[in-house]
């Protein structure tokens, strides 16, 4: 038994997993294309504004149109990926990783005025080019992606620095924060901070940190986010399983309870009252009447005995043919679930004796057990049931088909009588039961209580 439930916990779980996973993967690429429409709405008024502005210094203006052009294309290129069959996990990290490279270049590289080719390069980092890095933060934030996020926080840290190395690795004499000294004056302050030579790298190593902090955070709050998305999407899934598998066979109260965390689907071994009810000469009635007729009977016979039992708060498990099996106290507990299936017994005897089923009379045999027996979902992939297994169901079986032989409507075994009143039951004797080593105290009905039968 624990095998068979702890196999059915981790193929639920894999399942579930999988179709929460589809679904987070499907809000990434929703996010990135989103947030790439974004970047290229950005990118065209940057560029716009940058080329304009520019226009009398030609080489400058072309510059940037090129530069424009270039993270423009790359977002385009990333749009058409997402989600098509060449797209991998691994795409979005490279897309970031080489916007943070071309960024980083740039600062590297390009002097702050084409027209002052000599100003030394260390006065581009007063230039307020590190916001960039948290746009292209952003734009990583609405992937959805904790990964994605911290992996572009990492790197535009590295990316800015790796700038910062690049400008100052050729400048013997740099300044940093550390040259001002002790107890200083206006004019030491000056000296260092209007200096062409400072760079202050404290200030560059706190940006960075500071950069990698936000990616952190934001990177907790969408796992945090992730989370509880996943946790409500496996407790939806769960109830449209659960609603699916048992919604047009039990009250919706019923359904609810389960939802709810009262019942269980899971295989487990747990006492119960089995019900089977059975129309006898059901092969002479199909006979009788052929196969569409027959269906029709049927189907009307099963809506009346389903509505019964779930009113008694049973369920059905199964239909065999003309036969019903219900199953009361799993996968809801009911405590009083042996008086609940006696008195469905007898509702579906009376609604049988007042009503016709496709213009057919009809006479059914009822067989009731109480004992242990394994109840769960069972299955393969997405192919799941519900059902009950056990020499219980089985007995159940078979006293229904020995109600021909005593020549009683109903059978029920004593494990289920001592739920009620004795002055409502008769003795019917002491039977033998095929796979049962002893003989069975059996009961039948001694009186018949108002139908709930909806006559038509």
């Amino acid at each position: 038994m624990g095998r068979v439930s702890e196999y059915f916990d981790r193929m639920t779980s894999v399942q579930v997993s999988q179709n929460a996973e589809e679904t987070l993967l499907r809000s990434e690429q929703s996010g990135l294309r989103l947030a790439i429409i974004g970047r290229t709405a950005v990118l065209l008024f940057l560029g716009f504004w940058l080329v304009t502005t520019r226009a009398e210094d030609a080489t400058r203006a072309y510059g940037y149109f090129l530069a424009i052009s270039v993270f423009l294309s790359l977002g385009v290129a990333h749009y058409f990926l997402i989600g098509s069959v060449y797209d991998r996990r691994w795409v979005k990290y490279i897309f970031v990783t080489v916007d943070i490279i071309l960024m980083s270049s740039l600062i590297a590289t390009q002097p702050l005025f084409h027209t002052a080719p000599d100003l030394p390069q260390t006065l581009t980092l007063r230039n307020p080019n590190f916001p960039y890095y948290f746009v292209i933060l952003g734009v990583a934030a609405f992937s959805f992606s904790p990964l994605l996020v911290l992996w572009t926080g990492i790197a535009g840290a590295i990316g800015w620095l790796g700038a910062f190395t690049y400008i100052t690795h050729g400048i013997p004499d740099t300044l940093s924060w550390s040259d001002i000294p002790s107890h200083p004056d206006a004019q030491d302050v000056m000296s260092v901070l209007l200096s062409p030579n400072f760079a202050g790298p404290e200030s560059r190593i706190q940006e960075s940190l500071l950069l990698m902090v936000v990616a952190l955070s934001i990177a907790i709050v969408m796992w945090r986010a992730r989370k509880t998305l996943k946790r409500q999407l496996d407790a939806e899934r769960e109830r449209r399983a659960i609603s699916g598998m048992f919604g047009r066979f039990v009250p919706q109260a019923v359904v609810d309870a389960l939802i709810n965390g009262k019942g269980t689907l899971d295989p487990i071994e747990s006492e119960a009252t089995v019900l089977f009810v059975d129309i006898a000469d059901f092969t002479r009635l199909t006979e009788r009447v052929g196969p569409a007729k027959t269906v029709d009977v049927l189907n009307s016979f099963f809506q009346e005995v389903t509505r019964i039992i779930g009113h008694h708060n049973g369920v059905i498990t199964q239909y065999q043919g003309d036969a019903v099996l219900a199953t009361f106290n799993v996968p809801l507990e009911d405590i009083k679930h042996g008086a609940k299936a006696i008195s469905a017994a007898r509702d579906i005897l009376e609604c049988v004796a007042k009503r016709r089923f496709g213009d057919e009379k009809l006479h059914v045999r009822i067989g009731i057990n109480t004992g242990p027996l394994i109840a769960g979902n069972v299955g393969g992939g997405e192919r799941q049931t519900y059902t009950v297994h056990g020499n219980t169901v089985n007995v159940a079986a078979r006293l229904q088909s020995l109600c021909k032989d005593y020549a009683t409507d109903v059978m029920i075994a004593a494990t289920t009588a001592r739920f009620v009143p004795e002055t409502g039951l008769e003795f019917v004797g002491q039977i033998p039961v095929r796979g049962v080593a002893e003989t069975l105290d059996t009961f039948t009905f001694a009186a018949t209580n108002k139908s709930e039968c909806i006559d038509d």
